[in-house]
């Protein structure tokens, strides 16, 4: 065997496999290709055309169906609590209704000053009544029960002595009153003075006198004493 049908024969062993892998390559592309196709994209427009049929349903069984409303439990608890209990009116809104339900004779037409003496009329009986049942309870307790009423007697009234420094005023005098006592924590003699103002109803006392006032009702805005006698005449 010569050298060149060697070389032929090696060459020939050489390319028989590379012929037959395309042939596998391709019998192994076609079975994805076929599996592939079933596998197809739906087109945009048949799945716009689908999709209402498909919501139809849904809006037609909402439809049906009453449109729940949130504020309905509430309203319905406040009117059944409504009915339940008594409308309150005001006394105006009373005395209103009790005019409109009134069937009688109407009344004439009044003055104000009639009204007013109706209403002072209206007033003093209701008083009277009030102390008719007052003057009742009182009668009905057995002695011995509540407080008693405490006797009234008047309590002694102050007397003090002082130097007369002014008499301008008519039936006033100014007093002026010196105090002298011990403090009761120093054991310090402590001197202070006050004024007051005294009535005298005879224009008696001159500025220096010595005098004696004693207390007495309010006499004007600031007289509460009243001049009893002069003990000494300024020199």
């Amino acid at each position: 065997m010569s050298e060149e049908e060697k070389t032929e024969s090696t060459e020939e062993t050489t390319d028989a496999p590379e012929e037959e892998a395309p042939v596998e390559e391709d019998a192994a592309e076609e079975p994805a290709v076929e599996e592939a196709a079933p596998e197809e994209a739906p087109d945009p427009g048949e799945a716009a055309e689908e999709a209402p049929a498909d919501d139809e349903p849904a809006a037609e069984a909402g439809d049906d169906q009453p449109a729940e409303n949130p504020a309905a439990p509430g309203r319905e608890a406040e009117e059944a609590a409504g009915g339940d209990s008594e409308e309150v009116l005001t006394p105006k809104q009373l005395r209103k209704r009790a005019r409109s339900e009134h069937t009688g004779d109407v009344r004439p037409q009044r003055s104000p000053e009639e009204r007013v003496a109706e209403r002072s009329d209206l007033r003093a009986k209701r008083a009277a009544e009030r102390r008719r049942s007052r003057a009742t309870q009182r009668s009905k307790r057995q002695p011995g029960q509540g407080t008693p009423a405490a006797e009234r007697r008047p309590g002694a009234k102050k007397v003090r002595q002082g130097t007369v420094v002014s008499n301008k005023a008519d039936k006033t005098i100014t007093v002026q009153i010196e105090i002298t006592r011990r403090h009761p924590v120093y054991e310090k003699v402590v001197r202070r003075s006050t004024t007051i103002h005294a009535h005298d109803e005879q224009n008696e006392a001159n500025a220096g006198d010595v005098v004696r006032v004693i207390e007495s009702r309010p006499l004007s805005r600031t007289k509460r004493w009243r001049l009893v006698e002069v003990l000494e005449r300024a020199k």
